[in-house]
């Protein structure tokens, strides 16, 4: 477990796995009866969803959506775009959008926008780590594990430049 930058556990491995428990009992009263497809944003919710859709009941189906830009493009236009797009039929469907981590909710309000224009019967938003106080644009977190204390976290999908997701916990990054 002695990790460099790894500073203090925030939440362990035995917690998220209650909450994640704990969550997939409201989403399968929520929906029961019905078909549901879950749209994860990679890379960061991977092992969230695995586990989450896991406790899930009813039948459903799993696509991953990516975003991302290069430096250069991101410096030039400030564009974001889809690295990879859902491919699934999302008409009529009910969409549970997974997420690792909500900051901002501009690029949530941005993925959010992009699969409503697919038609969808429902849209909800799931995420492990809300963080609302650096919200800027409003949007509504239909299930959440954690808020998120203001502190730069890795483990279990977090990362930092592409290292520690595979922790099992979440912990303090220090540099």
């Amino acid at each position: 477990m002695n990790k460099p930058g790894i500073g203090k556990i925030i939440y362990t491995e035995e917690e998220i796995q209650q909450k994640i428990a704990e969550l997939a009992q409201v989403i399968n009263r929520d929906y029961k009866g019905e078909k549901l497809i879950v749209i994860a944003v990679l890379k960061g919710s991977f092992y969230f969803v695995a586990d989450l859709t896991r406790h899930l009941t009813m039948p459903l189906n799993i696509d991953f959506i990516s975003i991302g830009s290069t430096p250069e493009e991101l410096n030039m236009t400030g564009v974001i775009r889809f690295t990879r797009n859902v491919g699934l039929n999302l008409s009529g469907q009910h969409v549970l959008l997974v997420e690792d981590v909500i900051g901002t909710g501009l690029t949530l309000g941005f993925i959010c926008q992009h699969l409503e224009t697919f038609g969808p019967a429902s849209l909800k938003i799931c995420t492990l780590l809300d963080n609302p106080a650096g919200r800027i644009l409003t949007l509504p977190i239909d299930y959440s594990c954690f808020t998120m204390p203001d502190l730069f976290l890795v483990g279990y999908g977090l990362d930092y430049n592409e290292e520690y997701r595979n922790l099992r916990y979440i912990a303090e990054y220090r540099e």
